[in-house]
């Protein structure tokens, strides 16, 4: 099940804020501060994109190379 438009909106306005406070961070704190902060950045885009992608993986019709090429064909036995 993909993100819902509210929960995938509120990541996001909480990207927002982090890039915010990771901006100040940067200027004023000390750098483990802002590491911490980043990673949270990063953690919420993986999470984001990581839904997406496994939305595409349980969605996809057998047979369907689509999006992912060949990697999913069954091996044809010689």
């Amino acid at each position: 099940m993909a993100l819902s438009q509210q929960v995938e909106y509120s990541l996001r306005e909480a990207q927002e804020a982090l890039r915010n406070a990771l901006s100040f961070s940067a200027r004023s704190e000390k750098p483990y501060v802002s590491k911490h902060i980043a990673v949270m950045l990063a953690d919420i885009e993986n999470l984001v994109d990581a839904t997406e992608l496994i939305e595409k993986l349980e969605n996809r019709q057998e047979g369907d190379s689509g999006f992912f090429g060949t990697h999913f064909n069954k091996d044809e036995e010689d």
